[in-house]
């Protein structure tokens, strides 16, 4: 896989999707670094552009998102990444960073 780092300035967003419902749970950004920790450990990783350094999701909640799959669009700038979810995505307790909750 070669991604395009370089349109937005080292980052490209990454999709979370679950890999059985299919349903979008969160947006990330992730830089090369991220990637690769991503690809290394299995559990998703992303740049925080707030705090400026990695988290892997769930590093500490415990709900982490294991990676099933990875895919690259067709311009090599943006990842689909399915996953199977450890609990609820949002820090807000919801399934979904869109304030779903699955029933």
């Amino acid at each position: 896989m070669k991604l395009n780092f370089e349109k937005m300035d080292g980052l490209v967003p990454a999709i979370i999707q679950d890999a059985d419902t299919r349903v979008v749970l969160m947006l990330g950004f992730m830089n090369e670094e991220a990637f690769q920790k991503t690809m290394e450990t299995g559990k998703v990783t992303f740049f925080s552009r707030t705090k400026n350094r990695l988290w892997t999701k769930g590093e500490t909640s415990g709900n982490f998102l294991n990676v099933v799959s990875i895919k690259e669009d067709c311009d090599q700038d943006t990842l689909l990444i399915k996953v199977h979810p450890v609990g609820p995505v949002c820090h807000t307790g919801t399934d979904t960073c869109w304030g779903e909750k699955n029933e």
